[in-house]
């Protein structure tokens, strides 16, 4: 059961409160204040601050995106993984409504960020949490819906109950109407890995998700089956998919919300089925502790590697300096490459990999005069997108459709991009 919600900038503002059951004083932030002061103590990022903090009286639960802290404040003992859960949600909520959810969107829209609120969340229990219900009972804000509320001093929310709050089917609106039917898929995976200096993989799994846009009129029943399910682990689903179907078949079974939403999430954790798509041959030099030198040496070159016919793109790579580093002079045959004297961070953005002419960058690094020469090597952390190919092999076999007379237009997409990608120099 929430009690509250409270909203916290970069600053350690609370901006934004919301109560359910009862005021609840904003002290209560003290110990969530105090657990980040740690956190910078230490040197850590904004994300170590625990997600559970126990209090005398409270348990305070937080997440952290997009630069604020939603923490929510409960009374008695929860599952954690239940309100983490309901704070994303939230979050997702927002940005489908403004696009983007930070600290000026919920100003400017204070109003439409309570009413939603109330609506998430009923006396602590989560209520209607499904976007396109949500948008049917309270309007997005435009500019003309704005004009009008203030002269004739009305709310977004709708008078009547959404059609489909009271159906089996509550995540879709009923009697949805389109001109052109349509319905596409996007295959996105994340590749998370750590490379060892000899081009070993120390460690490495993949994050994939099925994001869908389904604009199709009625109710329509779909089923979609892939080549190798087998290969997806750990899966997660969206409420509208038929469970016992995929534990049987393997096969996706649903009938679809209205507009944009995640079908499933997934990971493929074995190692042998994640292929590496870059390597980097590196040479990194600091003079020895007692030399006279005040300069070191970089050279990387970057190249494809089991990219499947496909060409690697928006490569980007960023490397953490050691603190005694004054500057970094290199030169380059492809991209750009800046180095940031107090992050201490050297950027080069390859751009896209030419397997013909490989990036190559090399330089000198300068130390600052009598700095204490510690003899560690950066890390690389990578980043990439390859168009048109799952990295894991995962395809879709074929989408069905059952319950209505029309032919759809269908599409799949893929891609392919670097998560937590780090290789060790």
């Amino acid at each position: 059961m929430i009690h509250s919600l409270f909203v916290i900038n970069h600053s350690g503002d609370v901006f934004m409160e919301k109560h359910w059951r009862s005021i609840i004083p904003r002290t209560v932030m003290d110990y969530f204040f105090e657990a980040q002061r740690q956190v910078v103590k230490d040197n850590k990022g904004h994300e170590d601050v625990p997600c559970v903090i126990a209090t005398p009286h409270h348990y305070l639960i937080s997440i952290y995106r997009n630069g604020l802290y939603f923490v929510a404040v409960c009374m008695s003992e929860v599952p954690p993984l239940f309100v983490i859960e309901f704070l994303h949600t939230v979050v997702d909520i927002l940005e489908k409504y403004f696009t983007e959810c930070n600290e000026s969107n919920i100003k400017e829209h204070y109003v439409v960020v309570y009413e939603l609120l109330d609506e998430v969340l009923d006396n602590g229990y989560p209520l209607a949490t499904e976007p396109n219900i949500l948008q049917e009972l309270i309007k997005p804000p435009n500019i003309i819906g704005n004009l009008i509320n203030t002269v004739t001093g009305k709310s977004n929310v709708s008078s009547v109950l959404p059609s489909g709050q009271l159906s089996n089917v509550p995540w879709r609106r009923a009697d949805v109407k389109y001109t052109n039917n349509e319905a596409y898929f996007d295959i996105i995976e994340e590749v998370d890995a750590i490379i060892d200096k000899t081009g070993s993989t120390v460690f490495a799994e993949i994050a994939g998700k099925i994001e869908c846009c389904v604009r199709l009129s009625g109710t329509p029943d779909l089923t979609l089956s892939f080549i190798n399910p087998r290969l997806m682990d750990d899966v997660s689903f969206h409420p509208c998919v038929r469970l016992k179907r995929w534990e049987n078949e393997r096969i996706l079974s649903f009938v679809p919300p209205d507009g944009s939403f995640c079908l499933m999430t997934y990971h493929v954790g074995c190692q042998s089925a994640v292929a590496i798509p870059i390597y980097i041959r590196h040479n990194f030099f600091l003079p020895k502790e007692n030399s006279q030198s005040q300069t070191g040496k970089i050279e990387i070159t970057v190249g494809p590697r089991q990219t499947m016919g496909r060409v690697v793109e928006n490569l980007q790579l960023s490397i953490p300096m050691p603190k005694f580093i004054l500057n970094c002079t290199v030169t380059l045959n492809q991209g750009r490459a800046t180095f940031d004297p107090v992050t201490k961070i050297l950027l080069w953005e390859v751009g896209k990999i030419d397997p013909t002419k490989l990036p190559n960058m090399r330089g000198q690094i300068h130390i600052q005069s009598g700095a204490v020469i510690l003899q560690s090597t950066p890390s690389v952390n990578v980043q990439f997108t390859l168009t048109q190919i799952a990295i894991s092999g995962l395809k879709v076999h074929r989408l069905d459709m059952f319950g209505e007379n029309y032919k759809p237009f269908k599409g799949v997409k893929y891609l392919t991009k670097a998560g937590n990608f780090q290789i060790r120099m």
